[in-house]
């Protein structure tokens, strides 16, 4: 068993861990913070995706050992309250989601875009947004939300 310690979402968590287990199942099974979704276990969808150390990373393959020390956001860490994150609201308002298994990571990977391109353009976002899949939607609502969560005119509205 190894000892971790990390901030996440804002509290420090300390356990005795499995060296080989994983940052989206000690989230997931240990924490019970489910809102990180297992889609791939191969880092090609993002549904994991969480925020770490203030960079977007695919949980999935990630050791909880090399998160030792540092600060994990989950999607669960994003609101304040009722009052949802800027870039929720804006998925909400701009419907960017269909069936919401991806809109987890999708959101994660927004925020850290945002965090580093305040006013992305539609290129921007989608070259940003490579990395994470969504298999219901042909991402445009995704973008528009996006673009509205960065205080800009959103794509055919």
């Amino acid at each position: 068993m190894l000892s971790v310690s990390l901030t996440i979402n804002g509290e420090k968590v300390s356990a005795q861990v499995d060296p080989r287990t994983l940052l989206v199942k000690f989230l997931r099974e240990h924490l019970r913070l489910t809102g990180t979704h297992v889609g791939c276990d191969t880092t090609q969808c993002g549904a994991c995706t969480i925020i770490f150390n203030g960079d977007a990373v695919k949980s999935c393959t990630m050791l909880v050992a090399q998160a030792d020390g540092g600060e994990v956001t989950t999607i669960e860490g994003l609101a304040k309250g009722d009052k949802m994150h800027p870039v929720q609201e804006a998925f909400h308002v701009h419907h960017g989601l269909q069936c919401g298994f991806c809109t987890p990571g999708m959101v994660m990977r927004s925020v850290d875009l945002l965090n580093k391109i305040p006013k992305p353009t539609e290129d921007e976002i989608r070259h940003g947004m490579e990395g994470n899949l969504c298999r219901c939607t042909g991402y445009h609502n995704i973008v528009a939300a996006i673009q509205a969560a960065s205080g800009q005119e959103t794509i055919g509205h």
